[in-house]
């Protein structure tokens, strides 16, 4: 697993690289404002993912508040 900034997440995203978008944020926040083409899996639904990430070859980028 490795970090990216947001920074490189803008440069792939305006590339129109193929990769996941992953927001785990609580869906109310989701659903006020997320990233454009951004799929919501909230941390207290964890155990969906295999449902809503079938492709295990996808690379997957994963987003969510820091509050610090």
């Amino acid at each position: 697993m490795e970090t990216i900034t947001r920074e490189a997440l803008k440069e792939k995203m305006d590339r129109g690289d193929e990769f996941i978008l992953v927001d785990t944020l609580g869906t109310e926040v989701y659903e006020e404002s997320h990233l454009p083409g951004a799929i919501n899996l909230p941390l207290e639904d964890i155990d969906r993912a295999e449902e809503v990430l079938p492709d295990k070859s996808a690379e997957i980028v994963v987003y969510c508040m820091n509050t610090m």
